[in-house]
């Protein structure tokens, strides 16, 4: 049965940390990360404030290829990373576990990550490892969204179960669509990216954590 974790890393222990370094209050997001030509391609967003040194950052990192700006949208700015993981990277260990990102958000000192391990063995295998190669991993939350215990968002963040609830209540995915993705996004005073971007994320996480759990053994 699969098992959701939820963790925080300090930034220099964590390889992709390492590379997406950002300066002072200043937040990177991994939004995706996409499986190209054999190897993960992270697509990362960023203020666009913070764009010129982050991209001379990240361009000098001697595992990064390339660093592409896919798009700009009010003030930020979406990255897709070509690189390659180190063998015995952190990332490398999770995803052999057969570990799926859910989500990862990064500031200059610290990491969360949220991860959803196809079995507690393989949580378990994870935390052996990450000990066993002394990284300074901290579990904030371990939950299985199939008990009932685990709570009635199964995994969804505040913002995507309200950006969720609004768009439903609101007719987004009504025929026909009852209100824009505008007029939502100036509902909650953020870019109509964002919210795409909210609602995507919101359905994708809701999508895994119930449609795509292992059936409970009887």
């Amino acid at each position: 049965m699969s098992v959701i974790a939820e963790v925080s890393i300090p930034s220099a222990a964590f390889e992709l940390g390492q590379i997406l370094r950002v300066e002072g209050p200043t937040q990177v997001t991994l939004e995706t990360m996409v499986p190209l030509g054999g190897r993960p391609t992270p697509f990362v967003r960023i203020r666009n404030d913070a764009r010129e040194t982050f991209e001379r950052s990240v361009s000098e990192h001697p595992s990064v290829n390339e660093i592409t700006l896919v798009n700009t949208h009010d003030d930020e700015a979406l990255y897709a990373l070509d690189w390659d993981p180190s063998e015995a990277s952190l990332l490398r260990k999770i995803l052999d576990l057969g570990a799926v990102l859910l989500g990862a958000t990064g500031t200059a000192d610290t990491w969360g990550l949220e991860l959803r391990f196809p079995s507690h063995e393989a949580l378990s295998t994870f935390q052996e490892y990450y000990l066993d190669e002394d990284i300074d991993v901290s579990i904030e939350r371990i939950y299985n969204p199939t008990k009932p215990d685990a709570g009635p968002w199964y995994g969804l963040t505040p913002p995507q179960r309200e950006t969720l609830a609004d768009a439903v209540e609101a007719g987004y995915y009504s025929l026909p669509r009852q209100i824009s993705t505008q007029e939502l996004a100036d509902s909650f005073d953020i870019s109509d990216q964002a919210v795409t971007e909210r609602l995507r994320r919101g359905i994708s996480t809701l999508v895994a954590n119930t449609l795509l759990v292992d059936e409970p053994d009887e």
